[in-house]
């Protein structure tokens, strides 16, 4: 049988590849090391929060699967950045790992033309005009396929570290794929670069004392990430917080010649946004104390998540400085904490879509790529398996602009910057955050997938409906008045507010920052559309000029993104570019004026000559 896609990896980004394409009608072929650590958390146990919440969000309008599974499993969801403004609010959910496991291989189960192997791949087949033909296992047998998505997360070239010990290991003690990383760089020239990334201990909930820590409560939330289904209420389990403190910091310090992030023995880049534990205290060696987050990871085990205690200390190490924290005396360590290290593709490699650029029909997804994270894993899950489809049916790729989604600003930061320590999406990375708010993710990127055929029709009919009932919303708040009179007065003076003097609309108090949504209902209690129309079609009142701002930003970088670079442009035959920017632009081969201008060490005289250089050619035509 020809596969029309294979997916190498059965980790977040391989599990969207293969339900997207097969959402698209193709035969997929989904393999992985072990089945049973389909959709695994090696690390934290938690989906979303700051940007990665946003693209939850954007991977459920799409139609992908995260968000679901996420309301379906989660022990606790709460929003974040409440105090800020829409554009950062941020719905984090603390999982049940492994019922998400199980949900999510019961959904890829549920699609016909998806077949689940159990295989570990070592080669890829080429055709000789280097098309991918399919690839080989281990134990030699060949799976033929016209497109393979390579989604193989921390486990390629895996090496763990505890203290001064080290072995080949993907991560959670699984096998690593070292045989496909020793042929990407062997066979296909690929120079991977090497990064690395850590987790903390899991300890035995049994063996912490509670009463010294601090419980941290989610709260009720009325929707969860996806659009598409009604969050149910699940029964919440607590997080607790606690501290680190001197004693802790010292006995750190004193073993510091132990930690394979400062022996030597790591190469690797760590990510700067989640230093382990040794890391903070060699940077921070005068802040007192750090937080630590107890988190559960399934009400199907006693283990407990220390986040923000990701060390490479040696495990004997590890319980001294463990049993110095409050609450963690008498604490029982599972399974250690320890450092990873593993291989990734430069990402000059890669083109916008996911398609390596020398390799036709070959995609790469996930941590492969540089990034950190389940949810940037997915979003590149998601986008790879589309994108694989559409280069079968020799259609354009999907790739979102910056202005679009956090997708956009995701992939267009992996292919155009180089990145020398694992990435993570950050709400300031997006330039027009306003526009790319959680709850406007549908009304984005939707359509795209009604167009894909990634939204089913009852889906399709609930986004209709749903952009019908906003619209209506902002026009009954347009359209409805108040006449001042003492009633309405000592409403506002009960809350606080100034009172209008004239004839004013519940659109005209929106602009108001210090009117609430709750005050509204009360001065309108014949509002009867459900939260959360009533907070996005607010929300667009609200912002209208700062949003109508950043529309009229978008259009003008839309001039530089249709400015379209020929491929394989000889750039040697510009006058005046600098000898920098001419290896950048062609290392990364820039696909339009605007993906060049954020390449970095391209200077505004360069980009004034490749302008230049560009309209003379079209004026020449």
């Amino acid at each position: 049988m020809i596969y029309d896609v294979i997916v190498i990896g059965g980790g977040h980004a391989g599990c969207e590849s293969a339900a997207a394409a097969a959402k698209m009608g193709c035969q997929v072929l989904l393999l992985t090391l072990n089945i049973a650590n389909i959709a695994a958390m090696p690390c934290n146990p938690s989906i979303g929060g700051p940007a990665k919440g946003h693209l939850v969000r954007e991977i459920d309008a799409l139609g992908g699967i995260m968000g679901r599974l996420a309301d379906r499993t989660y022990l606790q969801m709460r929003m974040l950045n409440t105090q800020k403004g829409p554009a950062v609010w941020a719905l984090r959910s603390q999982a049940d790992k492994f019922l998400y496991q199980r949900e999510m291989l019961k959904y890829l189960e549920s699609f016909p033309n998806i077949q689940i192997r159990q295989a570990e791949i070592t080669e890829l087949l080429f055709n000789t005009k280097q098309e991918i033909t399919g690839v080989r296992s281990q134990t030699g047998l060949e799976f033929a396929g016209r497109t393979v998505i390579i989604a193989t997360g921390t486990f390629l070239g895996g090496k763990v570290f505890i203290g001064q010990t080290h072995f080949p290991s993907g991560p959670m003690g699984q096998l690593p794929a070292n045989e496909l990383a020793d042929y990407l760089k062997n066979r296909l020239g690929i120079p991977l670069g090497r990064f690395k990334t850590g987790t903390p201990a899991r300890v035995r909930r049994r063996s912490l004392d509670f009463t010294k820590m601090t419980p941290q409560s989610g709260g009720y939330q009325a929707h969860g990430f996806s659009f598409w289904q009604q969050l149910e209420q699940r029964p919440e389990e607590k997080c607790w917080l606690t501290f680190t403190n001197e004693k802790t910091h010292q006995i750190i310090k004193d073993n510091m010649h132990e930690a394979a992030l400062f022996s030597g023995y790591i190469t690797g880049v760590g990510p700067r946004y989640c230093p382990s534990i040794e890391g903070k205290i060699a940077q921070f060696p005068h802040k007192e104390q750090h937080q630590i987050f107890v988190e559960p990871e399934s009400i199907d085990t006693d283990e407990m998540y220390l986040a923000g205690l990701s060390s490479s200390l040696s495990e004997k190490v590890q319980k001294e400085f463990l049993q110095t924290i409050p609450g963690f005396e008498k604490i029982e360590i599972v399974r250690p904490a320890y450092a990873i290290e593993y291989d990734v593709i430069p990402s000059e490699y890669l083109k916008p879509s996911l398609e390596l650029r020398a390799y036709s029909g070959l995609f790469a997804a996930g941590q492969i790529n540089g990034s950190s994270g389940y949810e940037e894993a997915a979003a590149q899950g998601l986008l790879a398996g589309i994108n694989a489809v559409l280069k079968l049916r020799e259609e354009e790729p999907l790739v979102f602009k910056r202005s679009e989604g956090y997708m956009g600003v995701l992939i267009d930061d992996l292919v155009t910057k180089e990145n020398y320590e694992p990435y993570r999406l950050l709400t300031s990375r997006a330039e027009y955050r306003l526009s790319l708010r959680a709850d406007s993710a549908d009304e984005r990127l939707t359509p795209y997938g009604i167009k894909y055929g990634l939204i089913s029709t009852a889906e399709t009919a609930i986004f209709n409906e749903k952009r019908t009932k906003i619209k209506q919303a902002m026009q009954f708040f347009v359209d409805t008045f108040f006449t001042p009179n003492a009633e309405i007065q000592a409403l506002f003076q009960r809350h606080n507010l100034a009172f209008p003097k004239n004839r004013f609309s519940l659109a005209d108090l929106l602009k108001r920052p210090e009117i609430s949504l709750d005050f509204l209902k009360e001065l309108s209690p014949n509002c009867e559309f459900e939260v959360a129309i009533v907070n996005e079609a607010a929300t667009q009142i609200r912002y209208q000029t700062y949003i109508q701002k950043e529309a009229e930003q978008v259009a003008r970088l839309q001039e530089l993104e249709e400015r379209k670079i020929p491929f394989n442009l000889d750039y040697d035959q510009i006058a005046n570019l600098a000898s920098e920017a001419k290896e950048k632009l062609k290392r990364f081969q820039p696909t339009t004026f605007a993906q060049a201008t954020r390449i970095s060490g391209i200077n505004p005289a360069d980009l004034t000559a490749l302008l230049f250089y560009l309209e003379n050619q079209i004026r020449k035509r």
